[in-house]
């Protein structure tokens, strides 16, 4: 009896442990507070709120709207800013809302200059909660995750990154405003170099052929870089601009998400190494945020020849804005800009008699 106790014990705690643990190959360090952001957009914030933020110091959470009142919130926010911006030397004048975002921002760790206010003022941003998605998406990884877990090992890959699609599209065949397509969100453009896609097949929506593509992608995204991290954000900012990158910043992640301003490394690709760490926490401690779940079993074996395709906004981003101008502001690129204003990147070109997609802070875009 007491044999069968122990055992007993043993199974519980094998149940009870983390599905992936923490390894030194996934740096968080430096990274804590841009980690602790997507948490909160993945586990307290829902499809209804809008949280206004700093673009650069994520973290530095102004307020959280909904539809009805962002723009007026925004521009509290946006007063504000600017009353502090007037009162560097005499924060004893400013107004009660002006004096709370004051101690919000050194709360955050920013200093109170006016070259840091101004950098402020120019990147408020807005993010949207997924935290209903990203529960579902939990639930949908239970029909796939042991497979794509194994599918990473033959491959040489992490296994962590067998989560990767809970970021990508919360374990859905889903097709993106970007013409991404399936669980691991491949362009037809990165599809075709590992998947079969033409006019009679469409091989991304194949859950397993497009999770041993994704193994050969990050695989080959590693042996270029160097590290996984950088491999990772490759996945979404592509092998060359990351090279690129590295070249100019060295291979440390932080400082490369820090310091790095290529002509497209935006908010989506700045941010996606620091959503997966995130994802990989809450999906390991999902019983503290979401409470007990029912994981959906697994299917074996896992193909999907005629997948339906669920059109969703599968990153977590703003809503969409209303004005008909819009000033770029640092770290933007013409793809973000397209998604938040519901357009697409040509329409944008055509529009504003752009010849190629370079874009530069204080620049005015018609949008609408």
């Amino acid at each position: 009896m007491k044999h069968s106790l122990s055992r007993l014990f043993v199974l519980i705690l094998a149940l009870a442990a983390p599905a992936f643990a923490a390894r030194p190959e996934l740096p968080v360090e430096g990274l804590e507070n841009r980690v602790d952001f997507w948490k909160k957009i993945f586990t307290q914030y829902g499809k209804d709120d809008i949280v206004i933020h700093d673009r650069f110091h994520v973290n530095l959470i102004y307020d959280v709207a909904d539809e009805s009142n962002v723009d007026s919130k925004l521009s509290v926010v946006d007063r504000a800013l600017k009353e502090i911006l007037l009162n560097i030397s005499t924060p004893e004048n400013l107004s009660p809302a002006a004096a709370q975002t004051r101690e919000t921002i050194m709360a955050g760790g920013v200093p109170i200059s006016k070259s840091t206010v101004d950098e402020l003022i120019e990147n408020v941003h807005t993010q949207r909660g997924i935290k209903e998605r990203f529960r579902d998406g939990i639930v949908r990884s239970g029909k796939y995750v042991d497979t794509f877990r194994g599918i990473m090992n033959e491959h040489g890959v992490i296994p962590e990154l067998a989560l990767l699609p809970l970021v990508e599209s919360s374990f859905q065949n889903a097709k993106s405003k970007a013409a991404a397509l399936g669980l691991w969100q491949f362009t037809r453009g990165t599809g075709k170099m590992y998947l079969a896609i033409n006019k009679k097949t469409d091989e991304r929506l194949d859950p397993a052929k497009a999770t041993r593509a994704a193994a050969k992608l990050l695989r080959d995204n590693y042996r270029a870089l160097g590290s996984w991290p950088l491999a990772i954000t490759a996945y979404n900012h592509g092998r060359a601009g990351m090279m690129r990158a590295k070249s100019e910043q060295g291979p440390d992640i932080t400082k490369i998400i820090s310091e790095y301003r290529g002509p497209v490394f935006g908010y989506a690709s700045m941010n996606f190494y620091t959503e997966f760490l995130a994802a990989v926490d809450v999906y390991n401690n999902y019983e503290q945020y979401f409470g007990t779940l029912v994981l959906d079993k697994p299917s074996a074996p896992i193909s999907t020849a005629k997948a339906e395709v669920v059109k969703a906004s599968l990153t977590a981003r703003p809503s969409k804005a209303r004005a008909s101008r819009y000033t770029v502001k640092r770290g933007d690129t013409l793809h973000e800009i397209a998604q938040r204003f519901g357009t697409s990147i040509r329409e944008l070109m055509e529009k504003n008699n752009l010849t190629k997609p370079a874009i530069y802070a204080g620049q005015l875009l018609l949008v609408k």
